[in-house]
């Protein structure tokens, strides 16, 4: 049961539609969404969790337009912090027009993997396209994938009355089936497939951004992510999920922004390792931080970056709403 790419018919117009880019952590989301968009509005890293707010990245084509909401990524949720990033994740899934799932087809599918399966069985949106990402690896576990989903099909409860309505309303087939797409997120051409899978899901309308917008994510929150980009890429696993970043201040003069940072850390042990030994560390990361946001913001960006122990951070409310963890504030 499913489609494959190419098999939805496409038409003229201009065609536009809101995608909630879902899946587990680490799965490629990120990625697949720069590629989408053609230029960096989520941050890329290794690291498990990287993406911890729905980053909206805008992509114009002469077909129309996408709006690509890149979610947190599904996993295992530890603490007040974990459990408001999957509830982050699966909210960013409803109210969408298509759902876009992205899988790791290098990995045999895991739990979270058959938890999206599920949820789309159940909840049976009318348009899905399941991307099997990193399509160039050796091993490819396609077929699993597509076996795990008939799986899921089959397992998913009997619809209630109202479900059944819903259902035949969109058309069952339709709702039940994705539309399946091989991919390499790290490649435009491999991107490409996706971008034309959801176009053919778009309908007519009018457009939401202007062309030259790339994304509408607050300016806050992009300079957070860029700093900790840059401590993830420096520090690997020693302390990333026990580490929040905070723009305090944005002082802007012509052609000049002094941005004030703080960096929290869970522990008074932690605070020497994301300093470093002579504040390398920290210097490291400011100087690529300020480089990467001097270009994407057009002006001279100037980083004041204070590492603060602020113990159970990710358990307190007042902060995980000014990173931007608890809804749509800033």
């Amino acid at each position: 049961m499913g489609l494959e790419a190419g098999e939805t018919k496409t038409g003229g117009g201009c065609r536009v539609a809101v995608v909630g880019v879902v899946g587990r952590t680490n799965a490629g989301k990120s990625t697949l969404v720069n590629q989408l968009v053609g230029e960096k509005v989520s941050i890329v890293s290794p690291v498990e969790q990287t993406t911890r707010n729905t980053v909206r990245g805008i992509v114009a084509d002469p077909r129309g337009q996408l709006v690509l909401l890149d979610t947190p990524g599904l996993h295992k949720a530890v603490g007040t912090l974990g459990t408001l990033l999957n509830r982050m994740a699966r909210r960013s899934a409803a109210g969408t027009d298509i759902t876009c799932v992205v899988f790791d087809a290098a990995q045999e599918p895991q739990l979270e993997d058959i938890g999206w399966m599920q949820r789309v069985a159940r909840e049976r949106p009318e348009k899905v396209v399941f991307v099997l990402n990193k399509a160039d690896r050796a091993p490819f576990f396609e077929s699993m994938f597509k076996a795990a989903w008939e799986e899921a099909v089959t397992a998913v409860p009997p619809a209630h009355d109202g479900d059944r309505q819903r259902s035949a309303a969109v058309g069952d087939s339709r709702a039940a089936s994705p539309l399946w797409v091989k991919c390499i997120a790290t490649t435009e051409g491999g991107a490409k497939a996706v971008k034309d899978a959801l176009f053919s899901l778009a309908e007519e309308g009018e457009r939401l951004f202007d062309d030259d917008v790339v994304t509408d994510y607050p300016r806050k929150l992009a300079i957070a992510d860029t700093i900790r980009e840059k401590y993830l890429a420096k520090m690997h696993q020693e302390v990333p999920h026990e580490m929040g970043i905070l723009v305090r201040r944005i002082v802007e003069s012509p052609g000049r922004w002094e941005v004030s940072v703080e960096v929290l850390v869970n522990r008074a042990s932690q605070k020497p390792i994301v300093i470093g030994r002579g504040a390398m560390t920290v210097k490291y990361v400011r100087q690529c931080a300020e480089r990467e946001l001097s270009d994407v913001f057009g002006v001279k960006v100037v980083l004041d970056i204070w590492v603060r122990v602020s113990p159970n951070w990710m358990r307190n409310n007042r902060l995980l709403a000014e990173m931007g963890y608890m809804g749509n504030l800033m």
